[in-house]
């Protein structure tokens, strides 16, 4: 399931498998017999056959097994709407030996309307796609999707608690090939990179699902209830694997990394940084659903820097995802159930752990029902901090969880920062209860601990949320409630605002015309009232916004709102309206354009004004191989006192990528800083065998509209280069 930021688009995950019916038609109408013997009866268990020799994963269904493997078809749609004939049909076989499973996709078109890439690992959601989504536990509570388009190109991710991780990389095989009817793609999932259960025979749950660009539909097998919406996890199909292999897991992964950093002193670039560093992870499979593991000198590089983000005008530090490496695996272990569309504290982010020397973890299950995810990291506290906080920071961060019925569970989360003089501990549960097919209830509750001066007393907060939802195809609706006192802090986590109590009320109905035109209508109307503790005031924030599905692949957003802001201890105006539009008019090309112009606060002064952003995005990909994609962040904030325009921001991004095939690639990155005037550029040279076995070549520059007088840097036209960086990376997986 690929992340988005709505109920429809945060469910973008595709599929193609399993079939019944005599005849497949392709996208011409053109019939086709069945390439895959149809399962005996697809209501029951599905067995995949057994073989004794693996197949070659070329996407090419030249193994005699394939044919007397059990497949199923039958595919439904359930976006844009549920229970339709998708546009093009699908089957999808499944076979298995003690080490391996494997599926074989037939997913019949029109050859030149498939939208196809040759991208890097991940980049392929704008493609049509197939999806594995498997329950590897059968417990309905940890969704893994494993996507390929179709050349073949592959992304994964994880789901807990609602909560869509796209960051893990797991180690799978898969093959894509374009033909005269479609295109096929084969599949090979190691049991090594999953986590499933002890039993004999191994039973986990799938959702198999299609995506076709052009159109914007999904389709499944099995069909999903439009009564129960979107929740995969109680609608997965089981698959019975008896004779698999357990296995103890041994895997250990080198790391040499090196880097050297210039910077400009008077004419001349001087290197002020050269070092070199070898880490060392290792994982052991202490049962094949718990995995313990340690690195030392762990590599925390990132191989692309942070997109730039507008940085004036601030009430909430900026947030960046994490994209490095070592804590990608297993970072939806510690995800909470969301109870809030605001102000939910996020108590676990791992970018606060900025340099550590060692780390340690326990991810998996403990018997049927109980989850463990324990971490450990020793980090270096800044040397200009030393002599106040001392030398280390210890962090411990763990979380149970005991799952129930359906996708219910309770869970536990305790984070630490511990220093010699100073700490803060937070410690709570989260809670998700399905209450019907379509209805849940989530709540959540935590306290914190925090002490800077060791001869006072530990200073005291909590927090506390729920969130009502229901979901169906016609209409979704939420009831939310949060809390967070003055003193909460989290300093693991990522807060944006303490001292509040805030309600919530959401209302999304839909419309499914009958119109080859109009794919779906959508409204919204939200209701939040915030109470600010501080000030005593009362902030709000009423919206009405309609969505409109169209022309295939089309989306348009309009939405008006009335609300205030309470800052300081006054209650400032931060109405507007917001337009958003999608689309991708060919295959070449797609571009997103998101408008906003309200009422808003100047906060250095605490001023009314008028603020106006734009933020445009075009992806143009000319060949299968070569892709540009370009941006724009335009930020304006006029007071209304003095009508005087105290910020024009601009951050333009462009990104060009050369995909030699689906291990090789060459990328090219500028963005320009108009603000602050500064001009950055990377490329990189990256080649991933698997994910873990990489070899990474980047350099950098960063230019600055300046001169060297003699003296000091004056402004000038033309750009002079401040700071270069080198950078390589080089780490191998050896599995056992």
């Amino acid at each position: 399931m690929q992340p988005r930021n709505s109920t429809y688009q945060s469910l973008i995950i595709a599929g193609c498998l399993l079939a019944t019916v005599p005849v497949a038609r392709s996208q011409s109408g053109q019939p086709h017999e069945p390439v895959f013997s149809p399962a005996p009866n697809i209501s029951d268990t599905l067995r995949p056959l057994r073989i004794d020799v693996a197949p070659t994963i070329d996407g090419v269904f030249d193994e005699p097994f394939w044919k007397n493997a059990p497949s199923v078809s039958g595919f439904k749609t359930f976006i844009p709407d549920f229970d339709k004939e998708p546009k093009a049909q699908t089957e999808v076989a499944m076979a298995y030996d003690k080490d391996n499973l494997y599926f074989a996709f037939r997913c019949y078109d029109t050859p030149s309307q498939i939208k196809a890439s040759m991208s890097a690992r991940d980049k392929m959601y704008k493609d049509d796609f197939i999806c594995i989504n498997l329950d590897a536990l059968n417990d309905q509570q940890v969704l893994t999707a494993f996507y390929v388009n179709p050349f073949g190109i592959q992304g994964d991710s994880r789901s807990v608690g609602g909560n869509e991780d796209s960051s893990p990389d797991f180690v799978w095989y898969s093959a894509g090939k374009i033909d005269s009817i479609g295109y096929t793609v084969e599949v090979q999932l190691p049991l090594k990179s999953l986590r499933y259960g002890s039993e004999d025979p191994t039973v986990m749950g799938v959702v198999l699902e299609r995506y076709i660009r052009r159109a914007d539909e999904h389709s499944s097998f099995p069909r999903l209830d439009p009564a129960k919406g979107f929740s995969f996890l109680t609608e997965m199909h089981p698959l019975s694997y008896p004779g698999v292999d357990h296995f103890t897991l041994m895997e250990l992964l080198p790391a040499i990394t090196a880097s050297r950093q210039d910077v400009r002193q008077g004419t001349n670039l001087e290197r002020v940084k050269q070092q070199g560093e070898v880490s060392l992870s290792g994982k052991y499979g202490i049962t094949s659903d718990l995995i313990f593991d340690a690195t030392v000198n762990p590599d925390f590089s990132q191989v692309e820097s942070d997109a730039g983000q507008v940085d004036v005008n601030l009430r909430y530090s900026l947030f960046y995802p994490e994209k490095r490496s070592f804590f990608l695996e297993g970072q939806d272990n510690y995800n909470l159930t969301s109870t809030s569309f605001q102000y939910d504290p996020q108590i676990f982010y791992s970018r606060t752990i900025a340099d550590p020397v060692l780390g340690a973890k326990i991810t998996g299950k403990v018997g049927p029902q109980n989850s463990l995810a324990v971490l450990y990291a020793l980090d270096n506290v800044l040397e200009a901090d030393r002599p106040v906080l001392g030398r280390y920071v210890h962090t411990p961060i763990v979380r149970y969880k005991r799952s129930f019925s359906d996708d219910s569970y309770i869970g536990m989360l305790y984070t630490g920062k511990e220093l010699e003089r100073t700490n803060n501990r937070v410690v709570g549960y989260d809670q998700y209860q399905r209450l019907s097919p379509s209805s849940s209830l989530s709540t959540s509750g935590f306290l914190s601990w925090a002490t800077d001066d060791p001869s006072l007393p530990a200073l005291t907060g909590h927090t506390f949320g729920f969130n009502y939802a229901s979901g169906t195809r016609d209409v979704n609706y939420n009831l939310a409630f949060r809390e967070v006192s003055k003193d909460f802090r989290a300093d693991m986590g990522y807060l944006t605002r303490t001292g509040l109590v805030n309600i919530i009320g959401y209302l999304n109905p839909r419309i499914f015309p009958t119109s080859t035109f109009f794919q779906k209508f959508g409204f919204e109307f939200t209701t939040s009232q915030v109470r600010d503790e501080p000030s005593g005031l009362w902030e709000t924030s009423n919206d009405a916004a309609m969505n409109v599905f169209f022309a295939g692949n089309w989306f348009f957003r309009t939405r008006l709102n009335y609300s205030t802001e309470v800052f300081g201890t006054q209650r400032f105006q931060t109405s507007g309206a917001h337009v958003q539009m999608y689309g991708q008019p060919t295959k070449m090309i797609y571009f997103s354009v998101t408008y906003h112009r309200t009422k808003a606060i100047y906060y250095p002064t605490a001023e009314q004004g008028k603020s106006g952003s734009v933020v445009a995005l075009a992806t143009v990909q000319p060949s299968d191989n070569l892709q540009s994609d370009l941006s724009l962040t335009y930020a304006e904030f006029r007071s209304d006192l003095t009508n005087v325009r105290l910020y024009a921001y601009a951050i333009s991004r462009a990104k060009l990528t050369y995909q030699v095939n689906q291990y090789l690639f060459f990328r090219t990155i500028g963005e320009y800083n108009a603000n602050r005037k500064s001009l950055s550029s990377e490329f990189l040279a990256s080649f991933t065998y698997i994910p873990g076995t990489v070899l990474y070549l980047g350099y950098g520059s960063l230019y600055d509209k300046v001169r060297w007088n003699g003296t000091e840097y004056v402004e000038r036209d033309g750009f002079l280069e401040m700071q270069r960086g080198l950078f390589m990376k080089m780490s191998y997986l050896w599995r056992s």
